[in-house]
């Protein structure tokens, strides 16, 4: 379990300080980033539903190495609460796209509720699980919330640093494991984990257990079979495995309320020439 200090206990140590210049500096965004298709924010309001993973294409220096050891685009994950996120009255006048109703882990803050404006200019994805139930989807609301406010002792400087190498120099099978690396407690970046650990409480499965079929035992890689059957720990997901898992639908905004290729405008069609 990770160690919560409560704020009227902790003291500004010079490792305190050492650490919440480490946070700064890997959560600084870097240059050049440009999203191919951000999604359009009133669109993916509407389509989010309470329980959904939204996973994002980060542009901050840690998502540099995260992508790498996690060999995908994804970077980060947000849980969507929506409406059963507690609001002052000043938020609940607000815009829906300005309330806060996600909620994600980050280096140097903790667990903290962001709006969904925060990620309008980013790739984003939504992974949605299927069939929950009405009491299993209040519960994993009511985990995420529960979480809000939970800090990181920054004076576990091992599992920041290794977010300072681009590319470490280690080999595929081990990639994983450095995600978990550090303090022993789980990896204090990538909020996938405490998502990973509200799942693990409805018991509701991300990646599958791998069984061998007589015959079909040579259809995947060693490694591949071990990859997966030890991922069984919430500290080990990733954001990847969100996209991967056979049981969470991929949900694109932009399909979800017609979409007729049709009526789409080209350039050089005649009159309506396209103007981008």
């Amino acid at each position: 379990m990770r160690t919560i200090y409560p704020l009227s206990e902790s003291k500004d140590t010079l490792l305190d300080r050492l650490g919440a210049r480490l946070a700064a500096r890997l959560q600084a965004q870097t240059s050049g980033y440009e999203p191919y298709t951000p999604s359009d924010q009133e669109t993916l309001a509407r389509t989010l539903r309470p329980g959904d993973i939204l996973l994002i294409e980060g542009n901050q220096k840690v998502s540099a190495a995260i992508k790498y050891l996690t060999q995908s685009t994804w970077s980060h994950a947000a849980f969507f609460a929506g409406d059963q996120m507690p609001l002052t009255l000043d938020q609940a006048t607000l815009p829906v796209i300005e309330r806060p109703q996600l909620i994600e882990v980050n280096i140097g803050e903790g667990c903290v509720a962001v709006p969904l404006k925060k990620y309008a200019s980013f790739n984003t994805r939504i992974c949605r699980p299927i069939a929950l139930t009405p009491d299993d989807r209040t519960a994993l609301v009511g985990f995420m919330i529960s979480r809000l406010g939970m800090k990181y002792d920054l004076k576990n400087i091992l599992d920041m640093l290794r977010y300072f190498m681009p590319t470490p120099p280690v080999p595929v099978r081990w990639r994983r494991r450095l995600l978990a690396f550090g303090s022993g407690d789980p990896t204090r970046a990538i909020c996938s984990t405490l998502i990973a650990a509200a799942f693990e409480q409805i018991r509701y499965p991300i990646l599958p257990e791998v069984t061998r079929a007589p015959g079909r035992a040579s259809a995947t890689s060693t490694y591949s079979r071990e990859e997966i059957l030890h991922i069984r720990h919430h500290s080990l997901y990733t954001p990847r495995d969100f996209d991967l898992s056979p049981f969470f639908a991929i949900v694109k905004p932009t399909l979800e309320f017609g979409f007729d290729y049709k009526r789409l405008l080209w350039q050089g069609d005649g009159e309506h020439p396209f103007k981008g």
